[in-house]
């Protein structure tokens, strides 16, 4: 049954938000708990779509899965079976790509789907592909499928060909499991790409190097089960930043990380905000006027990332003058802007990979689409500015990363509903 989101739009909003578990730390980890036949706990997971899809997954290759609570699940892959992987779940997941390390790891020979997830512009695999070759498996790709041997694994030093969170999470996997030390440069540093290594440390890799891109990793073939609370979600408190900041409303994020969210917080400050930082919240100061900033240019961590790019997006559309949004990484994550087109907002796509906001502008409730994860959040922002209502579609991609967005965001008194066709 199809859902879809109604906001009347226009209120301030107040009070407290709280960030859940990192949707880009939990998929990685999930896929992890393969590389071992002994029990480990994982907790702090967010309640969506893509944590939900990888689980069963798990399942389905013969692995024993029990919640042990509403955040928290124990996976035991004593035996597991590659031929039992769900091919269809697989193509639907762009994580799924992670079972790639995982499963060449534990298993000689395997075939996986091409992975799914948002359209977002070309997202070429060549980088994981090229890794796990250079540390000994061989990847045959077909129309529809990968082919993997993996008998002839081994410690290797590689160079990854960019700087790819996914990529560098399927070769840490795979070097947590092999004896001998690999060295992968040009890693990422992701918060997530650091929580999946602490992860593989308490499992029994030696890991040095987290958080730069040089990675040494002295792997066992005896990885142990663990017990493991994932971080909180950077990209989610972005969100919610940018949403109060908008929305000119003083509202608190809770589990917001600073130190993950440094580059974020101080452009934010360009568009005239101000915040009260305490350890584990950040307390949004919001401006009088919000300006425009020269532009907002998405980077590997620790520069903005960009996960965040379309919410500032809505941001520009409220701040007085020029905004340029860049993202240099990928070049399909202007769909959103069209959305704001039809609510009134003054943008143009220079290229695929920038456009030009004029601001503010005063938005009118429409019917929009959802086309993608981080799409999904701006255009639920854009309509909680918006004035009348606006019926957003679609919301299922929201669903796949952000925990019941609504009830959260009902508390802070804004008027949202979910409602079923």
């Amino acid at each position: 049954m199809a859902e879809y989101f109604e906001i009347t739009g226009g209120k301030k909003l107040k009070g407290t938000i709280e960030v859940r578990g990192s949707k880009n730390a939990a998929t990685p980890i999930l896929a992890a708990a393969l590389l071992t036949s002994q029990k480990c706990v994982i907790s702090n997971l967010p309640l969506i779509e893509d944590v939900f899809r990888m689980i069963e997954i798990i399942k389905g290759l013969g692995a024993e899965v029990r919640w042990l609570g509403k955040r928290k699940v124990s996976i035991k892959a004593k035996n597991i079976d590659p031929k039992k992987l769900d091919l269809i779940a697989v193509k639907k997941m762009r994580s799924s790509i992670l079972l790639l390390g995982a499963l060449s790891a534990r298993c000689d020979n395997f075939k996986i789907s091409y992975p799914g997830g948002c359209v977002i512009g070309a997202r070429p695999v060549d980088t994981h592909i090229d890794a796990l070759l250079k540390m000994g498996v061989k990847v045959e790709s077909t129309e529809c499928y990968f082919n993997v041997d993996a008998k002839k694994r081994r410690a290797a030093e590689i160079t990854l060909k960019e700087f790819s969170v996914t990529g560098t999470e399927n070769a840490m996997m795979l070097a947590a499991a092999l004896p001998g030390k690999t060295v992968i440069k040009i890693a990422a540093a992701e918060p997530h790409v650091e929580d999946l290594g602490r992860f593989l440390i308490k499992m029994g890799a030696k890991i040095k190097g987290l958080g730069t891109h040089i990675l040494e990793i002295v792997g066992s073939k005896n990885l142990k089960g663990a017990s493991y609370e994932i971080i909180s979600d950077a990209n989610e408190a972005a969100t919610f930043l940018i949403l109060g900041v908008a929305a000119k409303s003083p509202i608190t994020v809770k589990n917001a990380k600073i130190n993950h969210l440094d580059l974020v917080v101080e452009k934010l400050r360009e568009f005239g905000a101000d915040f009260e930082i305490n350890r584990d919240s950040i307390k949004i100061i919001p401006p009088k006027i919000i300006k425009a900033v020269a532009k907002v240019d998405t980077r590997p961590y620790p520069g903005i990332p960009t996960d965040a790019q379309a919410p500032f997006g809505a941001l520009a559309t409220q701040a007085k003058g020029e905004t340029l949004i860049h993202d240099s990484l990928y070049e399909g994550r202007f769909n959103y802007v069209k959305e704001l087109q039809k609510m009134g907002a003054k943008a143009k796509v220079l290229d695929v990979h920038r456009v030009l906001i004029q601001g503010p502008a005063k938005l009118k409730g429409r019917t929009i689409k959802s086309y993608d994860l981080r799409a999904g959040a701006t255009v639920i922002i854009a309509a909680l500015l918006a004035k009348g209502k606006t019926i957003i579609e679609d919301i299922h991609q929201v669903d796949r990363g952000y925990e019941r967005l609504e009830e959260r965001l009902q508390k802070l008194g804004a008027n949202i509903k979910r409602i079923k066709e």
